[in-house]
């Protein structure tokens, strides 16, 4: 693994989960209560034996930047391991990134100094659990100049994601980023082989592609819609298939890049035996740990008319919160949250600091940072109110309240 460099693109606008990214970057947005969605790739690739790791960072990064200081600075540099953040230098023009592609040559200059043989490009915005290693060997393995994460996925999800065909050996033989018509899988007309965003390439051939790529006035320079379509006929480029070793089943992935793709996979979590485990001490998510008390839950008066107990059912409770005479079911809460006397929490999302007044009533709701409801707010119940109160309210009726200035 000491030949490999991990190189993690998280500076996406991640305008489809705004209000969420109005103040950060996609891959800061807290997940599961203790954690930020990059810290999922970045545990992944510890947990492998991955030790040189580059961020690469564009909008909104001082959330991000912030996060990774805290919590991502305990390799050793002197033994040549690192999670450095690369934030845009302009070496080669004043741009933007233009693209995925783009994003990877414009810091080619950095990436050299690694001076590794194979380059593991990943995205910072994805849920799962992945052993990098086993998809190093196999690349390896196969002589292949790039290997590409897939998975399956419905036709109708194909259409955000790059699709392929393989033939029997897992060469790909044909691919189309987000075409509006997926072509199905031949055993499964239902489902097609979407990518994960995640590829191992040569590092070599990916500076030489890179370096085409920049000169083609008509490229996008994205990987899924130039570099790999470029390349599939004359280089061997293989899938590697997403599943369990045992069983073959597709193990768990998600794009959360939509409020309600991000609110589903929360609420994943809060099952009694959920596909994506938490608590699996063989493989550990490591995150910023804030310095705060244990979660406490308090008042147990079942007695007279009005009685006011504090529990929580069914849910996640981070450290520091305190559930004071309230009711949470089914919910994530972050750590610093205060539920207070008689109030009502189901299916929902809260972020740290988030306040619930007395009396509150809120449904299927994701509130963001030190958010302060006031006594009697509704939330989730009436969901024209809930937009004429400047809310975002989405497909599937998900309420949105963004951060507290």
């Amino acid at each position: 693994m000491h030949r490999a460099l991990a190189l993690i693109l998280a500076g996406g606008k991640g305008t489809r989960l705004e209000p969420l990214t109005r103040d950060r970057a996609k891959p800061a947005v807290p997940f599961g209560g203790a954690y930020r969605i990059i810290d999922f790739a970045l545990s992944n690739c510890i947990n492998s034996g991955l030790r040189k790791i580059l961020v690469m960072t564009q909008f909104k990064s001082a959330s991000l930047d912030r996060h990774m200081n805290l919590g991502w600075r305990f390799l050793c540099r002197e033994l040549d391991e690192y999670v450095d953040i690369l934030p845009p230098q302009q070496r080669i023009d004043e741009n933007w990134y233009q693209g995925t592609a783009d994003a990877v040559y414009q810091n080619i200059y950095s990436i050299e100094q690694a001076r590794s043989d194979y380059i593991l490009i990943l995205s910072g915005d994805h849920i799962y659990k992945m052993d990098y290693a086993d998809l190093l060997q196999d690349h390896i393995g196969s002589g292949a100049v790039l290997t590409i994460g897939c998975i399956p996925c419905s036709l109708e999800e194909g259409r955000e994601f790059g699709v392929m065909q393989v033939d029997a050996t897992q060469r790909i033989i044909d691919f189309q980023e987000k075409p509006p018509q997926p072509m199905p899988m031949p055993d499964d007309p239902s489902r097609c082989l979407a990518s994960m965003g995640i590829y191992v390439f040569n590092t070599n051939f990916l500076f030489d592609q890179l370096c085409r790529d920049a000169t083609d006035g008509r490229s996008s320079h994205d990987f899924g819609k130039n570099i790999i379509p470029s390349i599939i006929s004359s280089q061997l480029v293989r899938a590697y298939p997403f599943r369990d070793k045992n069983t073959g089943r597709s193990l768990y992935w998600r794009d959360v890049g939509t409020l309600d793709a991000f609110y589903e996979a929360n609420m994943d979590l809060v099952a009694v035996e959920p596909e994506l485990n938490l608590y699996d001490q063989s493989w550990p998510l490591r995150t910023y740990v804030p310095q705060v008390p244990p979660p406490k839950f308090v008042f147990a008066q079942t007695a007279g008319t009005n009685p006011r107990t504090g529990h929580a059912l069914d849910s996640l409770v981070c450290s520091g919160s305190i559930i004071s005479g309230g009711t949470v079911r089914r919910s994530v809460l972050g750590c610093n949250v205060r539920v207070n006397s008689w109030a009502t929490v189901e299916e929902s999302i809260l972020f740290d600091g988030v306040e619930i007044g007395r009396n509150c009533k809120i449904r299927r709701a994701i509130i963001d940072k030190r958010v302060r409801l006031p006594e009697g707010t509704q939330v989730g119940f009436d969901l024209g109110a809930d937009r004429a109160a400047g809310y975002t309210v989405t497909e599937s009726g998900i309420v949105v309240i963004g951060k507290a200035d």
